[in-house]
């Protein structure tokens, strides 16, 4: 009776150990299909609108097309500014066309960017880089309103209405010449 109690012991423990193995066997087996497999279904997400991407407002200009300002003329520049205008590009990276203007230094002599923004919050932060609160002066006119001051050893005057904002650098120490450059591309840019 022993003997037969110990072989079903032996049969039951065998077909225990067993019966894993056979299993990862047939998973196996069953894994190494030749068919074409199945694509897993895709799916779309569109981000809300909370989601939409960050606006870089601290977006500089560079010139990636040697062409002239559509909308500063480079005689009214080179008199507005007080040099003489060497050569200009234009950065189409923006709607509307970045313009940069050089002189004999190597830094330009002017920069304008203007910058057609999704939100007000959005123009107003373009204005608050470019013009910084702490460090200019409030400048306003026919309801745009923004700053001016010297930064960085530039005259800067940055201004925005509604989603617009206008930026403006000169090398020069008077902020008046970087007035007078946005209030020209303004005017020709019908804003």
């Amino acid at each position: 009776m022993r003997n037969a109690s110990v072989s079903r012991s032996i049969v039951e423990l065998m077909r225990k150990s067993l019966l894993p193995l056979l299993a990862l066997a047939t998973f196996g087996i069953a894994g190494c299909d030749s068919s074409a497999p199945t694509p897993a279904p895709t799916t779309t997400v569109t981000p809300e609108a909370s989601e939409a991407p960050e606006v870089n407002v601290a977006q500089t200009a560079e010139v990636n097309d040697w062409s002239d300002c559509p909308y500063i003329g480079p005689g009214w520049l080179e008199e507005t500014n007080g040099q003489r205008l060497t050569k200009q590009g234009i950065d189409t990276r923006f709607p509307t066309p970045a313009c940069v203007f050089w002189s004999y230094q190597d830094e330009p002599q002017a920069t304008v960017i203007v910058r057609d923004m999704p939100t007000v919050e959005d123009a107003r932060a373009a204005v608050d880089w470019a013009a910084p609160i702490d460090a200019t002066e409030p400048a306003s006119f026919d309801g745009w309103e923004g700053g001016r001051g010297v930064v960085n050893e530039h005259a800067v005057y940055a201004v925005q209405k509604d989603t617009h904002a206008v930026l403006v650098w000169s090398n020069q120490q008077q902020t008046v010449k970087s007035e007078q450059i946005a209030h020209e591309a303004i005017a020709n840019l019908g804003l």
